[in-house]
C-alpha cells in the first residue's frame, strides 16, 4: 500500500465516523510548499472517547499489517497527547495528535480545514496560514531547520493567496510575530 492510499483509506474512515481532523506536516507542507521528502503522515483530530474502538477496528481493517493499539489510543484521548498507527509492509507511519480542547488555535485551525481530493476520496488539510503557524510554534518549542525551510517554501509557492491579516493576528496571539516578521522578509 503506497503512502496516499493510506492517507486516502484513513481520511475516509475519519470522514465515516465524523471524526473532525486534519493533514498538517509534512504532507501539508508538501501541498502548500515545495515538494519534500516525509515518511509519515501528520493528522490532528478531535477524537472523542466514545469513538476509540470503532477507529481503532477500523483502521485495522485498512490492511492485516495495520498495528494500532487502543489502549494507547486511549491513553492519547485522555492526555491530549498522541498516537501513532504503522503499515508494517511499508514502513508508512501516520501520528494523530489529539487536538486540545481549550486551545484557541487548535480549534481555529481544525475549523479552517481546506478539503482536497487524494484518490477519489476527500481530504482535509490543514491551510496554509494555519501550516506556516504551526511550524513557527513547534520552531519555538523544538528549533528545527525543517521547520523553517517549510515556512519559507509556503511562502514561496502560496504567499500570494495567504491571508496575511488571519496569519499575522495568530502570530501576535502564539507570540510568534517576530519569527514570521523576519522570514517575510526573506
Amino acid at each position: 500500500m503506497d503512502f496516499q492510499n493510506l492517507l486516502a483509506k484513513t481520511s475516509h474512515i475519519l470522514k465515516e465516523l465524523e471524526i473532525p481532523y486534519i493533514i498538517t506536516g509534512g504532507y501539508a507542507v508538501c501541498y502548500w510548499g515545495r515538494p519534500r521528502s516525509t515518511f509519515d503522515i501528520d493528522v490532528v483530530v478531535e477524537l472523542p472517547d466514545s469513538k476509540v474502538k470503532q477507529l481503532t477496528e477500523a483502521l485495522r481493517r485498512i490492511s492485516e499489517s495495520i498495528y494500532v493499539d487502543e489502549i494507547t489510543v486511549q491513553n492519547a484521548v485522555k492526555e491530549k497527547g498522541e498516537f501513532n498507527i504503522i503499515h508494517a509492509d511499508s514502513g508508512t507511519k501516520i501520528d494523530f495528535w489529539l487536538l486540545k480542547e481549550k486551545d484557541p488555535f487548535d480549534i481555529s485551525r481544525l475549523r479552517r480545514a481546506i478539503k482536497k481530493e487524494v484518490l477519489g476520496h476527500d481530504v482535509y488539510l490543514s491551510s496554509p496560514e494555519d501550516l506556516i503557524l504551526a511550524k513557527l510554534k513547534w520552531n519555538q518549542e523544538s528549533p528545527s531547520d525543517r521547520n523553517l525551510e517549510d515556512v519559507k517554501s509556503i511562502f514561496k509557492f502560496s504567499g500570494k493567496d495567504l491571508d496575511m491579516k488571519y496569519l499575522k493576528g495568530w502570530a501576535e496571539k502564539l507570540g510568534v510575530s517576530d519569527d514570521l516578521t523576519e522570514l517575510m522578509k526573506k
